[in-house]
């Protein structure tokens, strides 16, 4: 279950295709392309346990990359190519990473890129006289040099994905690293979850229509090549665009996130009917908490085809939900073994169903937040159970169901936004003596950024003073990070102890 295996059984079928331009890359050429960058890691130096970081829009040779990574024992780490220079820099540094992959289309953003663990940075599809000077080398010409068979010393690699949390900055998920080849071991529980339930298959045509810098879309192409089938890689998402995806291609999987499906239902009624999608067999979801409003219209539009399942990147657990339970549990995200999953109170204590509590699961495998043995140690409770911070519960039947985001993590399009960064950026301002962030309802995005401020001695609010507040946030943070709206408070809810009592900010926009 590895490019290997399809490269010699199915060599001319497609492992990859853009769905605009419709390019294409078959097993046999994932396979060799993943070799060559294997073999030039291996020449660049890096071995086993070392780091690579990759800030690619949603390019044909990405999964090139990162299967390059996984078959030579290598950690690689994906980018947000929507970060800040400062934000991503941070990341390839605190990761390890030793080589930098880019293309010409991110390239302005890239270049500024140069942290000390860094010894190579490789550009795709040109490089220009800026990025040449900045240490850039062309990708082609370095890889195309290497061969295509397998190195000699295959293991298996993994991808460290970065979680934040409430505070501080990004940590990196580091797993323990397998010392054989993946395609050795025995399939493993999520994966026979995805052969079984979600019947992927070496006939699988999956439809990926988020950014792959995002931990599903990634890992999901990754168990696609391993069953033989073939990722539809879209641009960039758009409604209609990926309905004739779905039709032209003939897809049969395909995974979203709840805003894109409220994108999908707010097309005219003409657009939704002028495609065929009768090959389309399971659309999964996950990311975000769907409305069940939502999930219903589509379930109406596209049948009884949506699954959803739960889950972090730190990958302490998951549950799953098909289409039926669904309907018969609206608003539950599955239901998972009761001697993995519990609900515990504030004092680690298992509660009985439902009532509500932290969600814990058994880990089903080691783990650690890269450099931060405080926050690893604060994920575990006493009985040695993880915790991805929400809060749920489990009904009479077994399905558990969500009440609360972590410590008011907002959740816009499907991608976490953690209020502490935001926060610490808007107290730099000069006019700012104190701020809180939190999430508000949007009818697209699911939740928009509001920040509440309190101002300096001497400034007086109006609506050009937010303006220039938010203005100044996005000169230091990415935007979708950034307040949309801000507002004015005479004082901020504190504590005695200096915590922000944030439920009182939030309370008047969603009650």
């Amino acid at each position: 279950m590895y490019p290997g295996k399809w490269a010699i059984q199915r060599p001319d079928e497609a492992a990859i295709v853009m769905a605009t331009s419709g390019e294409v890359t078959t097993h046999a050429e994932l396979d060799a392309g993943s070799n060559r960058v294997a073999h030039l890691l291996r020449e660049f130096g890096l071995h086993r346990g070392d780091c690579v970081a990759v800030l690619l829009e949603n390019h044909q040779r990405y999964y090139e990359i990162v299967w390059a990574a996984w078959r030579s024992g290598i950690y690689v780490t994906p980018i947000n190519w929507h970060l800040s220079i400062d934000e991503a820099a941070y990341i390839v540094e605190d990761c390890g990473a030793q080589v930098l992959f880019s293309s010409a289309a991110v390239a302005d953003h890239a270049v500024g890129i140069q942290t000390p663990t860094l010894d190579r940075w490789l550009m795709m599809d040109g490089v220009s006289a800026k990025a040449a000077a900045a240490g850039w080398e062309a990708y082609e010409p370095l890889v195309a040099a290497q061969p295509p068979s397998p190195i000699a010393d295959e293991s298996e690699g993994s991808i460290m994905f970065y979680s934040s949390g409430t505070t501080g900055r990004p940590k990196g998920v580091l797993r323990p690293l397998n010392d054989v080849p993946t395609w050795t071991l025995p399939p493993g529980e999520s994966l026979i979850e995805q052969r079984n339930v979600f019947g992927f298959d070496q006939d699988t045509v999956y439809l990926s229509p988020a950014p792959l810098y995002h931990a599903a879309p990634l890992a999901y192409g990754l168990r696609i090549h391993m069953f033989g089938g073939t990722v539809v890689v879209m641009d960039r998402f758009d409604p209609t665009a990926a309905l004739v995806a779905i039709e032209r291609y003939g897809i049969t999987h395909s995974q979203w996130v709840p805003t894109m499906f409220i994108r999908l239902l707010d097309l005219p009624d003409e657009v939704k009917s002028a495609h065929d999608l009768s090959t389309h067999e399971v659309a999964i979801h996950a990311a975000a908490p769907c409305p069940p409003a939502v999930k219903h219209q589509m379930m109406d539009w596209w049948g009884p085809i949506i699954y959803e399942y739960y889950a972090g990147s730190e990958g302490f657990g998951r549950t799953a939900i098909g289409p039926k339970e669904w309907l018969e549990h609206p608003g539950s995200v599955g239901r998972a073994d009761p001697e993995v999953i519990f609900i515990l109170d504030e004092n680690g204590d298992e509660l009985p169903p439902g009532e509500s509590g932290l969600i814990h699961f058994k880990p089903i495998a080691s783990f650690e937040y890269k450099g931060d043995a405080e926050k690893t140690a604060g994920a575990m409770s006493k009985q040695g159970y993880a915790s991805y911070g929400d809060i749920g519960y489990i009904d009479e039947d077994g399905f558990l169901f969500l009440t609360d985001r972590k410590s008011f993590m907002i959740i816009s399009g499907g991608v976490n936004i953690y209020p502490r960064e935001t926060e610490d950026a808007l107290i730099a301002h000069p006019a700012v003596l104190d701020a809180g962030v939190f999430g508000i309802p949007h009818p697209d995005l699911g939740e928009e950024v509001k920040a509440a401020v309190e101002l300096q001695p001497g400034y007086e609010p109006s609506d050009e003073l937010a303006a220039a507040i938010i203005t100044f946030c996005r000169d230091h943070l990415s935007s979708f990070k950034c307040p949309r709206s801000v507002d004015f408070s005479n004082a901020l809810p504190r504590l005695p102890t200096g915590k922000l009592r944030k439920a009182e900010l939030r309370a008047p926009y969603w009650s």
